[in-house]
């Protein structure tokens, strides 16, 4: 799983905790060395393998897969996260260049119109800004709305329950992430994204979109030399925590959008989910709509033989060599 790869030091915002290129293309090395790089087809010919699935998602069975579906020993897929311009500039042609491919999943938002994502806003925000700075900016905003308009939990309460370390980021940090994407009502979140952006970053969003991400001509560049392109929703928004008429309406406009520019089948496509984020009835519509497999953010190796292939785990480039110090992902 990988999401920024650049030339950081080269970049607007050198603190964004990305992958550099020169540390990517050793990656790729070290993984040819010890791993068969498979492409997103030989993947779905395996699911398949020539068996029936189980209701579960499962295939029947295990070990070797039948229909001459089985995969290579220590096989491992290439996915990259969010459509950036990194995708095209860094990535995509260290890959033609070694004959591998990679699976992109851009969210259709980012296709359609110049849109920063609120994802991204927080991401520039963090890159921006000393971490003392931006608590203390994040924790003057709850305590300016709590009990106007917001009911908002204490902010000890808050930082008790959620500035909890994981492997990649501070308790800091990830008290700011899950304020501004799930904890908080989408409003007030949006609100606070909003003057954080302004306050730290102050580039138009536009500007910073054009340069952010790719647009559908170079995707459709990329699909043309082998890559694969799937979905990774429209807003890129927490799909498990959304009603069912919210979720359907997001999956269903990437869904056709995507489809309407050749850069996927709507009969049968890959779902990427934003953060990792998923439901019982998410999976499900992917099920009934053309998806084929679906990827998580869970870390593990994938079993084919005992994974439900719509929840299939992913390992991080930071669980590789070489390391970036300043490479933390940004997909949790």
């Amino acid at each position: 799983m990988y999401h920024y790869v650049r030339d950081l030091g080269r970049s607007r915002y050198p603190q964004i905790k990305g992958l550099d290129v020169d540390l990517f293309r050793r990656q790729l090395d070290f993984l040819r060395s010890r791993f068969t790089i498979i492409r997103m087809e030989d993947l779905l010919v395996a699911l398949d393998g020539g068996g029936r699935l189980q209701g579960d998602g499962r295939l029947p069975g295990c070990g070797n897969l039948p229909g001459g579906g089985r995969l290579p020993d220590n096989a491992a897929l290439l996915t990259f996260d969010d459509g950036y311009i990194d995708n095209y500039t860094y990535v995509f042609p260290l890959l033609d260049e070694m004959g591998l491919q990679g699976s992109f999943f851009p969210p259709g938002m980012i296709l359609e119109q110049p849109v920063l994502l609120d994802v991204n806003k927080i991401h520039f925000t963090l890159a921006a800004g000393d971490e003392g700075a931006l608590y203390g900016a994040l924790t003057d905003e709850l305590d300016f709305c709590r009990g106007q308009e917001y009911d908002i939990p204490a902010t000890s309460d808050l930082i008790n329950d959620y500035a909890v370390p994981n492997r990649f980021d501070s308790g800091g940090i990830i008290f700011f992430k899950r304020m501004l994407q799930t904890v908080l009502p989408e409003r007030l979140r949006r609100l606070i994204t909003d003057k954080l952006y302004k306050q730290f970053v102050g580039v138009d969003e536009a500007v910073l979109a054009r340069e952010l991400y790719c647009d559908a001509a170079q995707f459709a560049l990329m699909k043309r030399r082998g890559m694969y392109i799937g979905l990774h929703s429209s807003s890129h928004g927490w799909l498990g925590n959304m009603d069912k008429s919210a979720y359907e309406r997001d999956i269903s406009h990437a869904l056709g959008y995507m489809d309407s520019i050749n850069l996927i089948d709507k009969n049968a496509w890959v779902m990427n989910y934003p953060y990792g984020s998923w439901n019982a009835g998410v999976v499900e519509y992917i099920r009934q709509n053309g998806g084929v497999a679906g990827i998580t953010t869970e870390a593990a190796v994938a079993d084919l033989s005992k994974d439900n292939r719509y929840l299939l785990p992913r390992l991080d480039t930071n669980d590789y060599p070489p390391k970036s110090e300043k490479y933390k992902t940004f997909s949790v």
